[in-house]
């Protein structure tokens, strides 16, 4: 097909240096693609599940199982269940171990919600290096066609070429990868941020449960 053999002529036209371009556009495809299917608000933070869970322990902590379904719900619902399985086991603990309890898993699900995202941001920063590169390699090239005897307006041809190819392939990567990364990290400090609110309602709520004899 003509696509296919306008890309291949372009990476053939672009030299060796178009390799490791390729090479972080294919991964940078593959982060965005994981992230925004594993950032999805039904798998992180569901609107209803806070008023829920909070609904099934108005009067009394919810059972073994229900807190092992929360947990297995959502990003918020291991929140929730870390909470309700301390209270669970420790109905006397004191709010600073609640406390404890909540921001600790908190830390490690948003570490957990910022993968791959430092990734990114290394794509979308190295790609105009390696841009950069290309066009460095090809100016040497031009440069090194000025010699006598040498086919001079190929070369010459061929070093530009590398030059205007590895930069506009470079920054072709990193526009949309930085894009994507600032929407992402938008994404993840929102829902860190509906994490630690959620967790500080459910620590006043289960604080004011009665606690079990």
């Amino acid at each position: 097909p003509a696509l296919e053999i306008s890309l291949f002529s372009i990476i053939q036209a672009a030299g060796w240096p178009v390799w490791p371009l390729l090479f972080c556009s294919v991964m940078a495809l593959a982060l965005i693609l994981e992230r925004f299917y594993s950032l999805r608000a039904r798998h992180v933070a569901p609107p209803q599940l806070l008023e829920e869970v909070l609904t099934a322990c108005k009067t009394q902590l919810p059972s073994a199982e229900t807190i092992e379904k929360i947990a297995q719900h959502s990003v918020l619902g291991e929140l929730l269940a870390s909470g309700l399985q301390l209270k669970r086991l420790e109905p006397h603990c004191s709010e600073e171990a609640l406390r404890f309890q909540l921001e600790s898993t908190g830390r490690t699900l948003a570490h957990r919600l910022e993968r791959f995202l430092p990734a990114l941001a290394t794509i979308a920063s190295a790609a105009p290096l390696l841009g950069l590169l290309g066009t460095v390699i090809g100016m040497i090239e031009i440069f090194g066609a000025q010699t006598p005897g040498s086919n001079q307006p190929a070369q010459l041809a061929h070093g530009i070429s590398v030059a205007l190819y590895n930069t506009a392939l470079g920054l072709l990567i990193a526009i949309p990868t930085l894009i994507a990364w600032r929407y992402l990290r938008t994404c993840v400090d929102g829902y860190v941020l509906a994490l630690e609110l959620a967790g500080e309602r459910l620590a006043q709520h289960l604080l004011r449960l009665p606690a079990k004899p």
